[in-house]
């Protein structure tokens, strides 16, 4: 696939989470990226792994392609805010009602690239999966840096809306020379014998 070797997913860190209906309905209609045919949800337990199906029928069905890998969790839904009918029906405490409430499932794709999105093949394209995901959920960022055609580009998504994102060149700890990071502690002239 040519269009794999331009585009590269290099950082990602995820706090997304969605209530696991709405993720389903979300793929009934959602478009999928160039390569892409299908995306198969499979549930093991508290896992939920959204798997590509490869678009190219040369690729064998033992190749692993990328998959996004969420858990899944109860979440009790309130119908309204418990704390704020408690705050505002103190004085009536003796005909306090049950708060309607249901448990409701969520996934949640928490965690960086390794945990949220794995494999290379069409790694970039669930990637963009992800980013649709990001759009629908209430809840949560994505941020992350990748890699198109050469350029880096900046995704930064938070509680469904995109945001303005850039990308930052640090100098990071490997970029120093080693003993020259912190305080030389022997040659302070500040610190007297």
């Amino acid at each position: 696939m040519s269009t794999e070797d331009s585009r590269h997913v290099y950082r990602l860190h995820s706090t997304l989470e969605l209530p696991l209906e709405e993720l389903r309905e979300h793929f009934d209609d959602a478009p999928l990226p160039e390569g892409v045919a299908d995306v198969e949800i499979t549930r093991r337990n508290n896992t939920l792994i959204l798997k590509a199906v490869a678009e190219d029928q040369s690729v064998s069905k033992y190749t692993p392609t990328a998959q996004l890998k969420a858990s899944v969790t109860e979440v009790r839904v309130y119908e309204e805010d418990p704390e704020e009918r408690r705050n505002s029906f103190r004085w009536d405490e003796e005909e306090e009602e049950e708060i309607e409430s249901e448990l409701v499932e969520f996934a949640a794709f928490k965690g960086d690239r390794e945990t949220v999105l794995q494999n290379s093949l069409l790694q970039y394209q669930m990637f963009l999966v992800l980013c649709g995901i990001a759009e629908q959920a209430e809840k949560g960022t994505l941020t992350a840096i990748s890699e198109h055609d050469g350029d880096l580009e900046a995704t930064r998504i938070v509680d469904g809306e995109p945001r303005p994102a850039d990308v930052e060149v640090v100098e990071g700890p490997r970029d120093r020379k080693s003993g020259q990071s912190g305080v030389n502690w022997r040659d302070n002239k500040f610190i007297s014998d």
